[in-house]
């Protein structure tokens, strides 16, 4: 079973034991609300603290980004540690997304003829998109086949390359971002929200094969885990995607 996602590739290390509770959908399900819930707590505790000009919040933002993505890193190694790191994960997940989504909200207006934030915009069309990409695959009319697998792999990658490109050229005063490519970055962005969307099909399909092998319970802790992962991966390139086509406030 191959994944772009590298919170899975830890059901690799985990051997299957018949002695066990076995992992099941409705329990993944379950442990990504709870983590969903957790990281819309602490999201809403900083953008309050954004809304008040508490200097504070600047500073959890980049703790919880910092901090968020140290225990991904965790989380993605250690296996037995993850009913730890997934919630923890989530909170401080929170706090960046809160801060972040502050700052684009007083900056952009996103869609206006919608009347609404660009904020509460990306957040509907996020789970909107989840949706589709959940009936998609029931239906199976979106399946991880081989092909389609290295191709979602492939992009994810080169993503990653990009970005990894962009903040290296920063130092050197160099700006190769979205925001300065104009309507091309336009693309770019659709671009890069599609690949994010493609790889729920990838999550998707994993976690069902592990449900089905037998693997225990406390892997629903990576099934979740690597489902939030790709929510706010996309929420984000969602979030970018409308300031770039909404007009500035």
């Amino acid at each position: 079973m191959k994944t772009s996602n590298p919170a899975l590739r830890a059901f690799n290390k985990v051997q299957v034991d018949e002695g066990t509770s076995p992992m099941t959908i409705e329990g993944t399900i379950n442990k990504s609300l709870f983590l969903l819930t957790l990281t819309i707590i602490t999201a809403m505790i900083n953008w309050n603290l954004s809304a008040d000009g508490n200097n504070l919040s600047g500073v959890l933002t980049m703790v919880g980004f910092i901090g968020g993505f140290v225990l991904a890193l965790i989380g993605i190694f250690a296996t037995r540690t993850i009913n730890f790191i997934a919630p923890l994960y989530a909170l401080f997940e929170g706090l960046a997304l809160g801060g972040v989504s502050y700052m684009f909200n007083t900056l952009y207006l996103g869609i206006a003829e919608t009347g609404i934030g660009i904020v509460p915009q990306a957040i509907i069309i996020t789970f909107i998109v989840f949706a589709l990409m959940l009936t998609l695959y029931k239906f199976r009319i979106l399946q991880a086949t081989p092909v389609f697998t290295k191709v979602v792999i492939l992009a994810t990658v080169s993503i990653a390359v990009f970005y990894v490109a962009s903040i290296v050229l920063s130092f050197f005063h160099i700006d190769i971002s979205v925001f300065n490519m104009g309507a091309f970055g336009i693309v770019v962005q659709l671009i890069i929200v599609t690949v994010a969307s493609l790889n729920f099909i990838l999550d998707f399909s994993f976690i069902e094969q592990a449900s089905e092998q037998g693997y225990p319970a406390k892997m629903e802790w990576y099934g979740a885990f690597s489902l939030m992962i790709t929510l706010i991966w996309l929420y984000l390139e969602i979030l970018r995607l409308l300031a770039l086509t909404g007009s500035r406030r």
